[in-house]
């Protein structure tokens, strides 16, 4: 194995000494995961499956972690361009269902598309800020995780210029 950075967090379930457990039918599905020095972090299962909509679940988690890790990449990337961005926002989609991607006959994760909306600098190469996109796709390490369609339908903004000085 290559020599890499290791991760580490602990889940511990049940969240709480109250939650029913199983064999209950209706057992919580209720945990809470935590870091080193991180806030924890109120987990469950999406409602469909018996657990909690006002905790976030793991299929959330993995379109969160694709999200960021593509921001970072492109932020990452826009740096070294030296590409002012002023403002990065993104809303991922994921759909669950039974088809080719995952193991045949089981619910998988089967698309994520990410919608970024990037604000940049006036005077911007709008051209280039869209590029960055392929190549940040190409080195984000979640998106090289995974075994189905990841798509990026981009959006950017050329800021006003009052808006570079109120943000």
């Amino acid at each position: 194995m290559i020599d890499a950075h290791v991760f580490e967090i602990t889940l511990t379930y049940p969240a709480d000494a109250t939650q029913a457990m199983p064999p209950n039918a209706n057992f919580s599905r209720n945990n809470i995961m935590r870091s080193a020095a991180k806030h924890e972090v109120a987990a469950s299962s999406p409602a469909a499956y018996g657990g909690d909509d006002t905790r976030y679940n793991p299929e959330e988690l993995l379109l969160m972690s694709l999200s960021e890790c593509h921001m970072l990449t492109y932020l990452a990337i826009a740096a070294k361009k030296q590409m002012t961005i002023v403002r990065y926002e993104d809303r991922a989609t994921g759909h669950l269902g039974v088809g080719e991607f995952g193991l045949a006959g089981k619910i998988s994760m089967q698309q994520v598309t990410l919608h970024p909306r990037i604000t940049v600098a006036s005077a911007t190469n709008l051209d280039e800020a869209r590029a960055i996109h392929t190549k940040a796709h190409a080195n984000c390490f979640i998106a090289n995780s995974v075994n189905f369609p990841l798509t990026i339908e981009s959006e950017i903004i050329e800021a006003a210029r009052e808006q570079l000085f109120n943000s």
